[in-house]
């Protein structure tokens, strides 16, 4: 079953590359990319449900690693067949508005399930038996009703939600991209601080705060990845941070004082402070 698995999404893949090579618009290229989704799934579908000889640790990976990347495709590309022909005709800034309001519904999503996101991004695997074994479901576990109305053969409690979540984070990377082509002022976009705001301290201090931001989860909720909140120093600052992970482990090997920009920042804020409170 995985090797199948693994030549049917090198087969789905490879056919949305060439959707999106041949096809500029994004209505029509999701439409195409909708319809091989919905086959390779069927395939897939088919495949499993003849596959008789399934232990349960062979159920809960396939429901886990291999369906929901599949189900996320066609998630992902109905979404953006929905979003862009729904978009509305205007300005920019009227588009890049329902491009946010389409984000908006990203992060209720995320609010909504974030026990479940952190669950599945710490690879926490204590519930599996119950998130990713058909015919077993704890209606306590924040299921979704489309589980409901579902072929039970090929379908667990979870398996959806976490396809949704796979899909959400490529829909994410699209609307981002949409607002920064319309210049926007907003998400990832470049900062519009003036050109002489340079950062000058050492490119060490600047990764150890950025670690520190990203680790008390600040940006969107702690759903952003830690190359993405790099990229937007880099970008913001006008700064080449180059082998940032390298730099980290310096950082934590570092034989005392493992958390020294921070402590000084610390110690500058008290003593700015102390002074305010004298004046």
């Amino acid at each position: 079953m995985k090797l199948f698995s693994e030549s049917l999404m090198s087969q789905l893949e490879q056919q949305l590359k060439v959707i999106h090579l041949q096809t500029e618009n994004p209505i029509q290229s999701a439409e195409l990319a909708i319809k091989s989704s919905v086959t390779a799934l069927e395939r897939l579908k088919s495949s499993f449900i003849k596959y008789k000889s399934l232990n349960k640790k062979e159920e809960i990976e396939f429901f886990r690693d291999i369906k929901p990347k599949f189900a996320a495709k066609l998630i992902y590309y109905s979404e953006i067949y929905t979003i862009e022909t729904n978009k509305p005709l205007g300005s920019h800034k009227t588009i890049a508005k329902y491009y946010n309001s389409e984000l908006l519904k990203l992060k209720v999503f995320f609010k909504q399930n974030q026990e479940f996101y952190r669950y599945c991004r710490t690879a926490n695997n204590c519930l599996d038996s119950k998130y990713y074994i058909r015919e077993k479901y704890d209606l306590k576990l924040m299921m979704d009703s489309v589980y409901f109305q579902a072929d039970h053969r090929f379908t667990t409690s979870h398996d959806y939600k976490l396809a949704r979540i796979l899909a959400n984070d490529e829909i994410k990377v699209f609307l981002e991209e949409q607002i920064q082509k319309l210049g926007s002022k907003t998400i990832q976009s470049p900062s519009q601080l003036s050109k002489s705001l340079k950062w000058t301290g050492s490119k060490v201090d600047l990764i150890e705060l950025i670690y520190a931001l990203h680790s008390e989860g600040v940006f969107n909720n702690g759903a952003t990845e830690l190359k993405e909140v790099i990229t937007f120093f880099e970008s913001s600052l006008e700064i080449e941070l180059g082998q940032f992970n390298r730099v980290f482990l310096e950082i934590r090997n570092r034989k005392s004082d493992r958390t020294k920009f921070m402590n000084t920042l610390k110690n500058k804020l008290i003593i700015r402070m102390d002074d305010a409170d004298e004046n």
